[in-house]
């Protein structure tokens, strides 16, 4: 039986990563903790800077993501509200979880076609101007989604990832480019909540 790892609060300086170029990370979706789902996340230099562990599926109500270290960045948590559904992300500080001031929500569009549900995005509810991204629907064609702003700007793009010589790694090795200036742990914390709804994880 594999040994529970209890995330802990990350400090406020470190709980935003923004950088003024692409990123890209390679998302495998599983956890390295054994008989967990969940994804762990590499980034350009093949370092572990992300990781989701779901121990059961009774704890799917309550998610974290978390940085290698197991500190949390933030606590994702669904809600209900008579028959909707949809997913809050708390950023966590240096003490605790502010409970009242989400940094994103995300909730789940009507399905019109087989295949993945596209989803509303609403991000920076912590701030005085929310911002509004878009989740498309995967492309099985081409193995890809998108996430885009509220003009159908790029703000992140997930694709299988290929190898070098070109071989597709498989449906759970995924690549995704994250744009300048974006913060892309609120962009994971958006990606890990479409898994869960798609039970991708």
């Amino acid at each position: 039986m594999a040994a529970k790892v209890h995330p802990q609060v990350l400090p406020s300086s470190a709980s935003c990563y923004f950088t003024s170029k692409q990123e890209t990370f390679t998302i495998w979706m599983k956890s390295l903790v054994l008989g967990c789902k969940g994804c762990t996340v590499f980034d350009a230099k093949g370092q572990i800077v992300y990781r989701v562990d779901i121990y059961s599926c009774k704890c799917r109500d309550e998610v974290y993501l978390m940085d290698f270290k197991g500190k949390v960045l933030f606590t994702i948590l669904r809600k209900r509200f008579k028959l909707s559904r949809f997913w809050e992300g708390y950023r966590s500080t240096a003490t605790e979880v502010d409970s009242k001031k989400p940094g994103f929500q995300v909730s789940q569009t009507l399905r019109i076609s087989r295949g993945d549900s596209p989803c509303e995005v609403t991000v920076g509810l912590d701030e005085n101007q929310p911002r509004h991204y878009k989740i498309q629907t995967w492309d099985s064609s081409k193995s890809t989604c998108k996430i885009v702003d509220q003009f159908g700007g790029l703000v992140a793009e997930l694709k299988r990832k290929k190898s070098t010589c070109g071989v597709d790694l498989g449906s759970d090795v995924l690549t995704m480019v994250v744009e300048p200036y974006i913060d892309h742990s609120l962009i994971m914390g958006v990606f890990v909540v479409y898994s869960l709804i798609n039970c991708k994880m």
